[in-house]
């Protein structure tokens, strides 16, 4: 996404182009073909969502046509997450490869054990504390509940990116608020979260815990240099980096 004169200008490919991904059900799998993929262009050519589909389209509200919607069908897929992910922006992690992701972001701590060495904030064990093992919350819900907003806790948005940036919450679906009366959903589609164990059981996010963090990032590297051949090494680890340096 490019700024021009103060407007958006979406990147991307043109409408005759064979290797457009056209809806959900083909980026869908493009992500389990490529293991990662942001939802926006970055440094790396070719690597996002945006890159990868026709510009004209965003934010048209089509379902089968617009990249933006497209994040609703697939953040529900069984085969992927969706979250804030890469530089703290949104993008999507196939099954395959969310576990080796994990435990680098991690640094092999689930979120108790890096509560208990002091290296979690306040804010995010407030968080935490209302994410119930396999259940899902309304972002609104863990807000109040957690007790952030007016006269409460600030930086809400901020400290639950830095969730997901670390790989204890994705994005589980999005959905409307429903009407008490008739049970009819109504207004915008609101982020749903779970903890990825929630999703896939927590046997599956360890696998990758028997190897050292450093390791699942060398790995998730050499993967994708395999991909983006022409892409710098620089590029790829600025994107897939965490929150440390």
């Amino acid at each position: 996404m490019l700024i021009e004169n103060g407007q958006f200008i979406m990147q991307g490919k043109s409408m005759d182009d064979p290797e457009r991904i056209k809806n959900p059900e083909e980026l869908i799998a493009l992500v389990d073909r490529v293991g990662f993929l942001p939802l926006f262009a970055n440094t790396v050519p070719g690597f996002s969502v945006e890159d990868m589909s026709y510009p004209g389209y965003w934010w048209s509200g089509d379902p089968e046509r617009d990249p933006w919607e497209w994040r609703i069908a697939a953040s529900a897929a069984e085969s992927l997450v969706y979250g804030k992910f890469f530089e703290r922006k949104a993008g999507f992690i196939s099954r395959k490869w969310f576990p080796v992701f994990a435990n680098y972001r991690r640094d092999g701590y689930d979120f108790d054990a890096r509560w208990d060495d002091g290296l979690a904030s306040r804010r995010q064990k407030k968080i935490m504390d209302e994410m119930p093992d396999g259940e899902t919350r309304f972002s609104y819900e863990i807000k109040e509940l957690a007790g952030f907003g007016k006269g409460g806790e600030k930086n809400f948005e901020g400290t639950i990116t830095d969730l997901q940036m670390q790989g204890y919450l994705i994005v589980r679906d999005f959905r409307q608020k429903k009407r008490k009366k008739d049970g009819k959903g109504y207004g915008w589609h609101i982020s749903v979260y779970s903890t990825p164990e929630a999703k896939w059981g927590r046997e599956e996010i360890a696998a990758a815990y028997r190897e050292e963090p450093a390791d699942s990032f060398a790995r998730i590297l050499d993967f994708l240099k395999s991909l983006y051949p022409e892409a710098e090494e620089k590029q790829l680890k600025q994107i897939m980096k965490g929150l440390r340096a």
